[in-house]
């Protein structure tokens, strides 16, 4: 099969380098369609459940809340393990579902079983479904802030919560915008006891009337009107501390009223705080955005500035785009891989020259670069994968293995048309079969060498959990480079020699530049003494294995090693 397709390739070298071409061409269109993040996507299928629980103790939220939430979920087909936290007012439970799983009908089951467990918690609590988000789906943290002070932390979070994170909700690929710092916005009734004892009332008649001060209820519709229906509304939706403090709290025996104003101050402030939030030192209101999971970093930090473009901010505040954004980070990241990938290109391509001393040699070999890396881009595309520092680490991995198969096959096709060159007119073949059969000559070779090199990269495709998620895309860029490489080298190689090499004259030495005769001369001796002393090469070479593998235990471990990209995140 191999030996045809060379045939074929060489037979139809101009068919062959268009397509080739072409590919060239595919790849650069796909490249910036690609999504580009930092890591791969690593979030397990996890759903979270959010209850709020006003003024119970962590202890009574763990009983009345948590324990009731993971006895109702406990068993859900497919779940891994769950997970809680409590705290006061607060619990949380993660439900982990295997890889394999799909979030959406996870949050299906999780809702049925929700349903069902909602009676048993505490009559005011509040529980919900957390939207999905990704593992590393933090992109943007926002600051809303009032350098002179003109406006208040009310104001700010008002803003932030009402305006700002509507308007960020709306883009699409945001799971949840979160806003920290400043003061939540409240209606605050302050009792005065002593009106309260005059009248014969308790705290509870002006918490209960405060609560009916706000509602809309339905009150049906008058029929028949002019021929029309007519809807009647009720609403009493409160605008301003003046609609409570208006609010009918009782009558007196005489007939008359008392209201809430008169047994309490009303007034707009700010809820209790239990956290804070600042930028360089002043008090500011923070905004986190995320994303969600499978979402193009980049492609989303420009859709949501362009939000941000079209939002007016009022008078006397601030908004700071740049106190974080995992966009900086995942470029200069990139950036540097692709730095790496450039100064291998250029190592490699310097290495051909001195060794190959031919430029058409060396152009047809560093061909196999280009067209390899176009071959894994398409094969990242199209398994679904992005652009980040394991894929493109696997390419950069890679580079050097890339021109393997095409500097073997082109290093034999120069040394047999040198020697084909050299023979008599009347014994010399033509140059084509020459090409064909120079490269069928290691055909074998190639084929069994990159075979073990993907082997050896197989093991990672079968790693499970985080691990696999993490380490499986370096491994696919890997074989898909590799044997993208060998095709090239089975096809596009020899079409390339055919058209550029067939005119080769003969040369001293069959083509062999001084620096390959060099170093030829200087391994022969080498080669010699190691095969008249074969026990001592090989017990040298257990006991260097052996060291080694003890010096390994040594070392210390870690899941990823530091990133030096200039960034720093202080929470």
């Amino acid at each position: 099969m191999f030996a045809a397709m060379i045939r074929w390739s060489i037979d139809h070298a101009t068919a062959v380098l268009v397509a080739a071409g072409v590919l060239l061409v595919v790849a650069g269109i796909t490249v910036p369609r690609l999504a580009v993040d930092v890591f791969p996507e690593l979030n397990a299928p996890t759903v979270v459940v959010l209850t709020e629980a006003g003024g119970l103790a962590a202890d009574e939220v763990e009983t009345q809340v948590t324990v009731p939430l993971e006895s109702a979920l406990a068993g859900i087909p497919g779940l891994r393990r769950l997970r809680s936290s409590s705290a006061m007012s607060l619990s949380l439970v993660w439900a982990e579902f295997g890889w394999g799983e799909d979030v959406y009908r996870a949050r299906t089951l999780v809702a049925e079983r929700l349903a069902a467990v909602r009676a048993a918690l505490p009559p005011e609590s509040h529980a919900e479904l957390a939207p999905i988000s990704s593992i590393t789906g933090e992109i943007l943290l926002l600051s809303l802030s009032s350098p002179d002070s003109q406006v208040d932390p009310l104001a700010l979070r008002s803003f932030a919560e009402y305006e700002l994170r509507n308007h960020l909700l709306a883009v699409p690929g945001v799971s949840q915008v979160v806003a920290i710092g400043g003061a939540l916005p409240e209606y605050h009734v302050d009792v005065r006891q002593e009106i309260l004892q005059l009248h014969g009332l308790t705290v509870a008649d002006v918490a209960d009337a405060a609560r009916k001060a706000h509602s809309t209820a339905a009150a049906g519709y008058l029929p028949d009107v002019a021929g029309q229906e007519l809807a009647i509304r009720q609403s009493a939706q409160v605008r301003s501390p003046v609609d409570i403090s208006n609010t009918l709290l009782t009558r007196t025996a005489s007939g008359g009223i008392i209201t809430i104003g008169d047994v309490a101050d009303v007034e707009l402030g700010g809820a209790t705080a239990r956290g804070s939030a600042a930028e360089g030192g002043r008090s500011a209101v923070i905004v986190s955005v995320q994303k969600s999971p499978g979402t193009n970093t980049l492609a989303l930090t420009a859709a949501v500035d362009a939000a941000l473009d079209r939002i007016t901010v009022p008078e006397g505040m601030v908004l700071n785009r740049h106190v974080f954004r995992q966009e900086d980070f995942i470029r200069l990241a990139v950036d540097n891989l692709l730095a790496v990938l450039r100064d291998a290109v250029l190592i490699v391509a310097a290495v051909l020259v001195l060794f190959l001393l031919n430029a058409r040699a060396t152009v047809i070999t560093l061909t196999a670069l280009p067209l390899s890396l176009a071959v894994a881009v398409l094969g990242l595309h199209a398994l679904g994968l992005s652009l980040n520092v394991m894929t493109l680490g696997g390419l950069a991995v890679a580079i050097g293995a890339l021109v393997d198969d095409a500097i073997i096959d082109v290093e034999n096709v120069v040394h047999r048309l040198h020697e084909n060159a050299a023979l008599p007119l009347e014994r010399r073949q033509n140059p084509l079969v020459v090409v064909y059969t120079a490269s069928n000559e290691i055909r074998a070779s190639m084929v069994f060498a990159t075979l073990v090199i993907v082997l050896v990269f197989v093991p990672l495709l079968f790693l499970q959990g985080l691990e696999g998620r993490f380490f499986r895309p370096l491994g696919l860029a890997y074989i898909i480079s590799i044997v993208a490489s060998l095709l090239v080298a089975l096809t596009v190689i020899p079409a390339l020699c055919a058209l550029l090499l067939k005119g080769l004259r003969a040369g001293k030495h069959h083509g062999d530049g001084f620096l390959v005769r060099w170093l030829k001369a200087l391994y022969r001796p080498i080669l010699g003494w190691a095969v008249r002393r074969v026990w001592l090469v090989g017990i040298s070479s257990a006991l260097l294995t052996v060291l080694s593998i003890g010096l390994a235990t040594t070392f210390g471990s870690s899941f990823l090693p530091e990133f030096k990209e200039g960034t720093l995140r202080f929470s």
